[in-house]
């Protein structure tokens, strides 16, 4: 056979060899980037997706006036005090708490309070939020006391029951997740010789309180009346009308009673 033919054919062969080697390395370039896409897809992203909302802390905010700061409890610590110890057993949760709670503040005087822009920032980034409100307004200070009517209780409990709604509509509006407890009154005069018309009004104010919260999703109405009804004076400051250490133990016991936890998120 002719040299120059033989050349010929081989050089031929070893291109026909290099070409069908480079398409099986595009093949098998195209299976690997292929399978790599696949395995990518499958796994979870990590930077592509904003971070989850961090559960690792339960945020509890706490509003109202001066059950809700505690007076009268030398341990200082109020229901709110001894609700956190009750919780501890119930979540890994770190508690961060936010009172701004004042003392002698009215519902007309909270709803001023709701339209500060930090109060609506400690709203909105609540997972609880605790409400005390309605004693100043029933009882006055006490003065309500010296001239009892039924009358000057119907006055006073339509603005307040007013307030009330607007009040949890705005915290509705704020926070749609949140569960809110408002704690109920008690009669811290039930022992004297008014204490039939005192518990009458408290018991009316209460119920009223409870209806208007049972049209909100997650507002929760605590009843105390009951723990304060037998010997009162065992769960009274030495002013006779804020709860001492004993009594705020009992109102923070109910109110954590009533928490849950699920997957990091009160119930």
């Amino acid at each position: 056979m002719n040299k120059k033919l033989i050349t010929f054919i081989s050089i031929v062969s070893v291109i026909s060899a290099f070409i069908c080697l480079l398409g099986i390395g595009w093949v098998l370039q195209d299976q690997w980037s292929e399978a790599k896409n696949i395995d990518t897809a499958n796994q979870l992203p990590t930077k592509s997706v904003p971070e989850a909302k961090n559960k690792q802390n339960l945020n509890i905010t706490a509003l109202g006036d001066s059950l809700t700061r505690g007076t009268g409890d030398p341990e200082g610590k109020g229901y709110i005090g001894y609700m956190i110890d009750e919780l501890k057993d119930k979540t890994k949760q770190k508690i961060l708490l936010t009172n701004s709670a004042i003392k002698g503040q009215t519902s007309s005087q909270l709803l001023d309070q709701l339209a500060q822009t930090e109060i609506q920032r400690q709203i909105k980034n609540a997972d609880l939020i605790l409400l005390t409100i309605g004693g100043n307004d029933l009882f006055q200070g006490g003065e309500a006391l010296l001239e009892l009517s039924g009358e000057m209780d119907a006055q006073s409990e339509k603005p307040y029951l007013e307030n009330l709604k607007q009040i949890y509509t705005k915290l509705r509006s704020l926070n749609k997740h949140a569960t809110i407890f408002h704690i109920g009154l008690y009669n811290p005069f039930i022992e004297m010789e008014e204490s039939k018309q005192t518990s009458e009004y408290v018991r009316q104010w209460n119920f009223a309180s409870a209806e208007l919260a049972a049209n909100y999703q997650k507002i929760v109405y605590v009843p105390t009346f009951d723990l304060f009804e037998l010997n009162v004076n065992d769960y009274l400051f030495s002013d006779k009308f804020h709860p001492n250490a004993a009594g705020y133990q009992l109102i923070g016991e109910r109110v954590a009673s009533l928490i849950n936890f699920s997957e990091g998120k009160s119930k």
